[in-house]
């Protein structure tokens, strides 16, 4: 029912899109569907037999301009699951459009997939989660009021946010951080549409609302995802404080710096949880 309220050209879109899947890659079922952001897309090599369909053979796929991210769908094995991985995605900075990534969404999820797992580099704005920090999404703040839903039919546009970023898949992640050794922080991720970062009142703005760390992504694809009647888990590499609470500066080719600086650590953790999840 979640998936009826659309508009005909965006449904064949995602019909198409999600047949050009299906013809590709004719035996592939794949129940957990993945964005990967900055610093995350060597979780890819972790993949079993993977096959490979670009963005651009994919009607309503968008092709991302932001260095770091890659435009292909990849399909395998990743532990016990079958995956289907978005190497990158499209920010409403790019376009303006916050609905930008609702048809590869809406593709996966007719695909098959029931959890969407995403990922991005974030700045923090809590003392207590260091760049190179781990961090699972609690809750988000959508201090931009964008909405990916906005011009949907019906009832199903009202979907609820509460539980958004799923307390079970949350629970599994922190339970495989302590196997591992990893310190997985938890937290409130605010979006703002960017793309310039965020000023010093801005960020005292978020600490006060109660954000632990602030980004340019990833709450439209929830809201989509919720929207589709998705699972959620999502975490953020810390890359840098937020600005005016340290001396660095700031710019995207310092966070895709300190995010390869973690990557390994960060990806690693990311293929062990995901390839176990129980769902």
């Amino acid at each position: 029912a979640q998936l009826r309220a659309r508009s005909p050209k965006a449904s064949t879109f995602m019909t198409t899109a999600t047949e050009i899947l299906q013809q590709r890659l004719p035996a592939a079922r794949p129940r957990i569907g993945m964005i990967l952001g900055s610093g995350w897309s060597s979780v890819i090599d972790a993949i079993e037999n993977p096959q490979r369909v670009a963005y651009a053979d994919l009607p309503g796929f968008p092709q991302s301009s932001v260095a770091g991210h890659v435009s292909d769908v990849v399909v395998g094995r990743l532990g016990r699951h079958e995956v289907a991985v978005m190497g990158g995605r499209k920010h409403t900075y790019e376009t303006g459009r916050a609905d930008a990534m609702k048809i590869p969404i809406r593709a996966l999820r007719e695909w098959g997939c029931d959890v969407l797992v995403q990922t991005n580099a974030a700045g923090s704005v809590d003392a207590n989660i260091p760049p190179g920090s781990l961090m699972a999404i609690s809750d988000h703040i959508n201090f931009s009021q964008h909405s990916p839903l906005i011009g949907e039919m019906g009832n199903e546009r009202f979907v609820s946010m509460t539980n958004a970023y799923d307390i079970g898949l949350r629970q599994q992640a922190h339970e495989h951080a302590g196997s591992m050794g990893v310190d997985l922080f938890e937290g409130v991720y605010a979006w703002f549409v960017g793309p310039q970062f965020e000023t010093p009142a801005e960020i005292r703005m978020a600490m006060g609302a109660g954000a632990n760390a602030v980004g340019m992504s990833t709450v439209p694809e929830t809201i989509l995802a919720r929207h589709a009647g998705m699972q959620v888990l999502a975490f953020s590499l810390i890359t840098n404080m937020g600005a005016g609470l340290s001396s660095e500066t700031l710019s995207h080719a310092h966070t895709l710096s300190q995010a390869q600086a973690s990557a390994k650590r960060a990806t690693s953790f990311l293929a062990r949880v995901v390839g176990q999840l129980a769902i």
